[in-house]
């Protein structure tokens, strides 16, 4: 299984993520920015939380229009 795990600007925890998925788990696993377009054929996808974007945004409004997300 491979996992992307997607880097927002000011996200946290998305170090976290990949060592659970890479060295935890045992699968593959790689960051992927939430500027690229293709999610590089993962089979499961890791979106962290933290201050993306900053904590007094909101976030998830905000990252709707990153194209990772219409991968």
């Amino acid at each position: 299984m491979k996992f992307a795990v997607v880097v927002f600007p000011g996200s946290n925890c998305d170090h976290d993520a990949y060592h659970a998925a890479k060295h935890v788990l045992g699968h593959d696993a790689e960051f992927v920015w939430h500027k690229d377009t293709s999610l590089a054929g993962a089979d499961a996808v890791i979106l962290p939380g933290g201050f993306a974007h900053g904590d007094y945004l909101r976030t998830g409004a905000i990252a709707r229009f990153s194209p990772v997300m219409a991968s």
